[in-house]
């Protein structure tokens, strides 16, 4: 029924568990009318991928009111996770939306943001899938932020106006993440992995600055594809110029598939009543024996450290949690068992402040979220080398002669030392 946002509100209770809708999706107006009410509430905990915009239940003052749980620590909720008032639940995006299927996380209360319903009766989910289908079609209770800036989006989002309870209507533009210009570090990343993309690619890749300078190295590619987690602005002056065409996959040809989206309103205008663009759920799109069917996959994914064994770290800094395991896995496994496929791990060599992101071991309390076992391709600025098959001696070598050349003698120092 649509009603106003203090009455579908007063469902929630203490104790409750409440999925807030992902990325681009985030419905803002209701998160901001829920976390107004912080003093009616004691222990809600707060169950979320990446969510864009303001996060003020995250704030100090709400601690008693909201717990959060994030499968994925964005920016507007790390410092609360780094400080205690909230956690991280380490999973595979995956396996993510059988967690709220098969009731080991029970959803009381879905908020979600949709677009007006058509003719039918039925909304779409629009640029978030990913776990958000999974945890709306689970919950006891359905709240939308009915929104004519959601655009319709072909494929899994589709919602009937029976299956939500309370329809909240606030139009409320959708958050854009712009681009910021390439460094010449990031350029130089970026012209290597191209390097190593095929004509006839299905490409996984996600949002930021090596991406999009990958993206921008492509423009003389042919027939590449897009099967991905997420995608942005980046791909759009390859699907105009025809470079991506998705003509050479095999599930879904023609086809740009993804499970959720973050960008621009030009982004969002493409995505609308878009029948070449399918947004999928994540038990399907990162699914690796799915993933694998393509042809030449190439995952791209980054890293926040790396060990001379091969050894990837790439959702915390030391012990504190600085992002999520995310879909690095579920690719990097699908791309190594695709036909021809390459499985990238791309990062600069050091950190902003000069420290090197090759180290001979991980930080203490560092996660391993990519395995040596899995890891083929490693890229910096100053080149590309493929790990698999390699000893941990010859390894250490290859990727010293990636590092920053600062810090080089160092590592071969500590290596020989390490491994001797």
């Amino acid at each position: 029924m649509i009603c106003s946002v203090q009455e579908a509100l007063t469902v929630i209770k203490s104790g409750d568990n409440v999925f807030i809708h992902s990325a681009a999706a985030t419905p803002q107006f209701l998160v901001n009318e829920l976390s107004k009410r912080a003093c009616d509430f004691k222990n809600v905990s707060i169950y979320s991928m990446h969510t864009e915009g303001d996060a003020p239940y995250a704030k100090p003052d709400c601690a008693d009111a909201f717990k959060i749980k994030a499968f994925f620590v964005g920016e507007n909720v790390r410092e609360a996770v780094q400080h205690g008032r909230g956690s991280y639940i380490p999973v595979f995006l995956s396996e993510a939306p059988s967690l709220f299927r098969k009731g080991i996380i029970p959803i009381d209360v879905a908020l979600i943001s949709v677009s007006p319903p058509d003719e039918h009766g039925y909304c779409s989910l629009g640029t978030s899938i990913d776990i958000s289908s999974a945890a709306q079609q689970s919950a006891k209770i359905v709240i939308a932020q009915v929104n004519k800036f959601v655009p319709r989006t072909h494929g899994d989002g589709l919602i009937h106006v029976k299956e939500i309870d309370y329809m909240v209507e606030h139009d409320q533009e959708l958050p854009e993440t712009r681009d910021r210009p390439l460094s010449d570090t990031e350029k130089a990343i970026g012209k290597h992995v191209a390097s190593l993309v095929e004509d006839g690619a299905t490409l996984q890749m996600g949002i930021g600055a090596i991406p999009n300078a990958v993206l921008s190295c492509l423009t003389g590619h042919k027939d590449l594809g897009i099967h991905s987690e997420m995608f942005s602005d980046g791909i759009l002056p390859l699907v105009e110029k025809g470079v991506i065409n998705g003509s050479k996959k095999l599930k879904h040809p023609g086809m740009i598939v993804g499970s959720f989206a973050v960008g621009t309103k030009r982004l969002y205008d493409f995505m609308n009543d878009n029948p070449i663009v399918k947004m999928l759920d994540f038990a399907y799109v990162n699914n690796t024996d799915v993933i694998r069917k393509n042809p030449k996959v190439t995952a791209i994914n980054s890293a926040i450290e790396i060990d001379l064994t091969g050894q990837v770290c790439a959702d915390s800094i030391g012990s504190k949690i600085f992002s999520g395991v995310g879909g690095q896995m579920d690719f990097i496994r699908g791309a190594s068992l695709s036909e021809g496929g390459k499985p990238i791990i791309a990062l600069s060599s050091t950190t902003k402040n000069g420290a090197s992101k090759i180290s001979v071991t991980l930080k203490p309390g560092a996660g391993v979220v990519t395995t040596r076992a899995h890891v083929h391709y490693v890229v910096t600025e100053y080149g590309a080398v493929n790990l698999y098959g390699k000893t941990l001696e010859e390894r250490a070598k290859l990727l010293i002669g990636i590092a920053h050349p600062d810090h080089r003698e160092r590592l071969q120092k500590e290596a020989y030392d390490l491994l001797k």
